[in-house]
């Protein structure tokens, strides 16, 4: 008995301290990326960095689709969206597998930054909405095809380096379409 009152005094002390933590720091990427700094060998850092961002930015993908199928006027910006949830959705949840196998913590919600973007892209509707979403789109899908690239060729751990190069066709046919949609909408 005096060992579970123990444990769960433990846990509260640990939960208690975290908490505290978190206070300082309520952004889940940056979280993310401190556990893993204290938790991972110097090896693997920055592939936790590439896991971490990844996720933060598929997460947005996702998030952005959604809002994208509501508030696009737009055919093309409506179908782009339901690409990203759908395709976004499949990449995330395999990346939070590939993760779990190596120990790395991945965020639970969007960063502070994703989540600006997305409030400020949440007031807009039609017309405005479609050439944000596209500019936004284009800018991150260069930043994503250029991060994906890099990993599958200097990454350190093989799955991962698997995983940047199995999704980057994804996000390189992904910014070919939303170039297109832009180019359409000039």
């Amino acid at each position: 008995m005096k060992r579970i009152l123990f444990n769960v005094m433990l846990a509260a002390s640990v939960f208690a301290t975290a908490a505290c933590d978190s206070n300082d720091n309520n952004d889940s990427t940056e979280q993310a990326e401190e556990i893993n700094e204290d938790n991972l060998s110097e090896s693997m850092e920055d592939d936790a960095e590439f896991a971490v961002e990844a996720a933060n930015g598929g997460m947005m993908e996702v998030k952005m689709g959604e809002l994208a199928q509501m508030n696009g006027s737009s055919a093309d910006v409506k179908e782009f969206g339901k690409m990203m949830v759908d395709d976004h959705s499949k990449a995330n949840e395999e990346l939070k597998s590939l993760a779990a196998q190596k120990n790395i913590m991945l965020p639970t919600t969007m960063g502070n930054d994703m989540q600006e973007k997305y409030d400020e892209m949440a007031k807009k509707t039609g017309k405005e909405f479609d050439e944000a979403y596209v500019d936004m789109m284009v800018k991150d899908h260069k930043k994503d095809v250029d991060a994906f690239r890099e990993e599958a060729n200097d990454g350190n751990n093989a799955d991962l380096k698997a995983f940047a190069s199995k999704t980057l066709p994804t996000l390189e046919m992904h910014l070919q379409r939303i170039q297109a949609i832009q180019d359409a909408m000039k």
